[in-house]
């Protein structure tokens, strides 16, 4: 098999019991869906730091620095198997910083914010529903990071603990 690798990145930025989505449109991967505040393709340079891409995005998508956000951190890693790619998405989730106002424009498409309670009626790419579900049943309530892989069906978390 000659499958690529495909590394992405996605922000949820939160504020209160609200968080901020953007319907992408015209998007190489995912068209006409709700996904991520912010995100996007990593660049040669930011291979081993997702953290770079996600606030390159950030920068780009919606004209927000990192000091427009507070307890930026990596939430989520999937992946998923699909035409001929493995795609690894990096899920970060990051509060709205009081001073940067909740008026926010993006250059990929239309950006509104939804209470939690609307997020499951939303139509959104395959994992990232499933990253959603999983953060509002268990993932709000932590700082754990949590690796999923989908098989089709689902996918399946698993906390990823660190030790030496």
């Amino acid at each position: 098999m000659d499958e690529k690798l495909r590394n992405m990145t996605s922000l949820y930025i939160t504020k209160g019991d609200e968080i901020l989505l953007l319907f992408r449109q015209c998007g190489r991967v995912v068209s006409d869906t709700w996904v991520g505040s912010a995100g996007g393709h990593f660049e040669e340079n930011e291979l081993n730091d997702p953290r770079a891409c996600v606030l390159r995005e950030l920068k780009e998508e919606l004209g927000i620095s990192e000091s427009g956000i507070r307890n930026l951190l990596l939430r989520y890693v999937t992946l998923r198997r699909m035409k001929g790619e493995i795609r690894q998405n990096y899920y970060f989730f990051a509060e709205l910083d009081n001073e940067a106002g909740d008026h926010i424009v993006s250059t990929e498409g239309i950006s509104r914010w939804f209470p939690f309670s609307e997020l499951s009626a939303l139509e959104m790419p395959y994992t990232a529903k499933f990253v959603m579900e999983h953060y509002l049943r268990i993932g709000r309530k932590t700082n754990d990071m949590y690796v999923g892989v989908a098989d089709g069906k689902r996918v399946d978390f698993t906390k990823l603990p660190e030790y030496e």
